[in-house]
């Protein structure tokens, strides 16, 4: 059983979940964002001590889903991913004070069921299964109309953002195309974990800045950096977040291992647990609601008592 890479992912998951909240946090005191701004967002952001922690906690979680893409298959390494949704709702609520609502509560539990479907679906031999590259053309293939289809949507997202007696978005639109840019960057960063090695490091890269991977990882950190934090300060991080993560997760399970021609369980017992744990994220999606309920306003026709009158 490669314990050390559900270890490593789940460290993933403590790292990024707190480099969402920190990020959060510091977006609160920034000015408003916008897409149509790229650089004006970046050099608001690069001026936050706050937010460039939070981005080295990313960057250090990063580093740790590399290892991890190493040792699990996607669908195995996606599953426990999602758990960090578990610990980014905790967050959001004592450190950022967002309220979560009955059917986010609720989420909280379907995450932990797909964490142990997921977890129970492993064995000490999927290490062997673990694809190290992808054939560039499939690969082009998937990325390509995904990226366009995000950035399509973002557009869209933001069009309906602009009219007026419009209910505040809860941000759903936002996190499903930022999700579909991360699920090619994931995509990204297992096939730059296959290659990276300990040996005739001039070969490995020569062999990397061949491959379509560092190019779309620097697509894909550009524009969801520009994206994901202009949304991330319009809406709620436990809302935002949960759905790029399920986003992700789906979208890199699904054309990951079509992708990277890594096997399912062979064992039905397995096979179940898995695909289970995964239909669990796609069911968390779909239980996120798409607005924000705004605050009630004060009844119409009944004065406040002015000060003297109490």
């Amino acid at each position: 059983m490669p314990w050390w890479g559900v270890a490593s992912a789940l460290l993933a998951n403590v790292l990024y979940s707190t480099g969402f909240v920190l990020e959060k946090r510091a977006l609160a005191a920034l000015p408003a964002l916008s897409t149509r701004q790229p650089a004006r967002v970046v050099r608001h952001l690069l001026s936050s001590p706050l937010w460039l922690g939070g981005s080295l906690a990313l960057a250090a979680g990063f580093a740790a889903q590399l290892a991890v893409y190493r040792t699990l298959p996607i669908a195995a390494a996606q599953g426990i991913f999602v758990s960090g949704l578990v610990l980014l709702l905790l967050l959001s609520s004592v450190v950022l004070g967002e309220r979560t609502s009955g059917r986010e509560r609720q989420s909280i539990a379907a995450i932990l069921v797909a964490l142990v479907l997921v977890v129970a679906s492993l064995r000490g031999d999927d290490a062997r299964a673990v694809a190290r590259t992808a054939p560039p053309t499939t690969l082009l293939m998937i990325a390509v109309p995904s990226l366009a289809a995000g950035l399509l949507l973002y557009r869209s997202a933001e069009r309906r953002a602009r009219r007026r007696h419009r209910l505040p978005t809860a941000g759903v639109p936002y996190g499903v195309a930022v999700g579909l840019l991360y699920g090619v960057s994931s995509l990204a960063i297992k096939g730059v974990s296959g290659l990276l090695t300990t040996h005739h490091l001039a070969a490995v890269a020569g062999q990397l800045f061949r491959s379509p991977y560092p190019y779309l990882l620097l697509f894909t950190g550009v524009t969801g950096l520009v994206l994901s934090q202009t949304a991330l300060q319009r809406c709620r991080a436990s809302v935002i977040v949960p759905v790029c993560t399920t986003v992700t997760c789906v979208f890199t399970v699904a054309c990951g291992t079509v992708a990277f021609g890594e096997p399912l369980p062979a064992d039905p017992l397995r096979l179940a647990l898995r695909l289970g744990g995964t239909a669990v994220a796609v069911a968390v999606l779909l239980a996120l609601p798409r607005h924000d309920t705004p605050a009630p306003e004060p009844s119409a026709g009944i004065p406040e008592l002015s000060h003297e009158a109490r």
